[in-house]
């Protein structure tokens, strides 16, 4: 096993990395309890929770959906490879972990832009001897480079269903970054019989709320781009939702008591393309 890089803890950063510059995986880590986090990030965490208290429990609740998504692919929809963008820095519960403990045989490729990342991924083992795990640095803004690269096809068998994985981080594509048309390239990639899952913030639910917490994060330089559960579902066009659709995360198959829409500002869905 590699060497686990320094912790941002200790005030050290891997060369490379920027370390006054705050990113969304670390961003993302940090509300998890995370140590793999820098001041400029924590800066941006805490200044989301003056305007949202409750959005620790809300990146867990996105968090959880993740397990129970995969879960879902791995165990009833028959997945056994997936493709992961903006797979963030290595936590319990990866999609690796999660599919192999149900197929041991289960690949699974991650993509993320963070070097910081690409740090911690590469002390990462897959939990089977009979799976793999690959990770590269790559831009979600860039689907076609990201198709191009080698290890897509060393790591996955495009002429079988494949899992496409975009959770937490299609809230940090612009408009003008074609959203829409990245997700159909890539999933224009996939074999019929593949899976996408992906969520995506809301300013659904108290508005005035998400516009606070939308220009605390842009204000770091980290865009945070709020859509309507109409504009998350067109990611969906041409695909079958499974059940019980697009819906707010929590809501998504939960293992306990369903709670309200109310405490959730974010949208989740998995759906299968024909």
């Amino acid at each position: 096993m590699a060497d686990e890089p320094a912790s941002p803890a200790a005030g050290t950063a891997p060369p490379g990395i920027d370390a006054s510059v705050p990113q969304s995986a670390r961003v993302y880590d940090y509300m998890l309890g995370g140590k793999d986090n820098f001041p400029a990030d924590r800066a941006v965490g805490d200044a989301i929770i003056r305007q949202l208290p409750s959005v620790r429990a809300q990146v867990r609740e996105q968090r959880a959906f993740l397990g129970r998504a995969v879960r879902f692919l791995a165990a009833e929809a028959g997945v056994r490879q997936f493709l992961d963008i903006g797979t963030g820095i290595p936590s319990a519960g990866n999609v690796h972990d999660v599919a192999q403990a149900v197929a041991p045989e289960t690949r699974v490729l991650y993509v993320d832009n963070d070097p910081l990342v690409l740090a911690h991924a590469r002390a990462l083992r897959p939990g089977s001897s009979q799976g793999r795990v690959t990770f590269i640095q790559a831009d979600l803004r860039q689907p076609e480079a990201i198709l191009a690269h080698p290890a897509v096809t060393e790591t996955l068998d495009l002429t079988r269903p494949v899992g496409l994985v975009l959770v937490g981080v299609l809230h940090h594509l612009r408009d003008d970054d074609d959203p829409q048309g990245i997700v159909a390239t890539l999933l224009g990639a996939l074999p019929p019989g593949s899976y996408l899952t992906l969520t995506q913030v809301t300013g659904d639910v108290h508005p005035e709320t998400m516009a606070g917490v939308k220009a605390s994060v842009e204000q770091s330089g980290i865009p945070y781009i709020l859509r309507t559960r109409a504009a998350t579902a067109a990611f969906f066009a041409g695909l079958e939702l499974a059940e019980p659709g697009l819906v707010p995360v929590q809501e998504w198959r939960p293992d306990g008591p369903r709670r309200g829409a109310e405490s959730t500002y974010n949208y989740g869905g998995v759906a299968r393309k024909p």
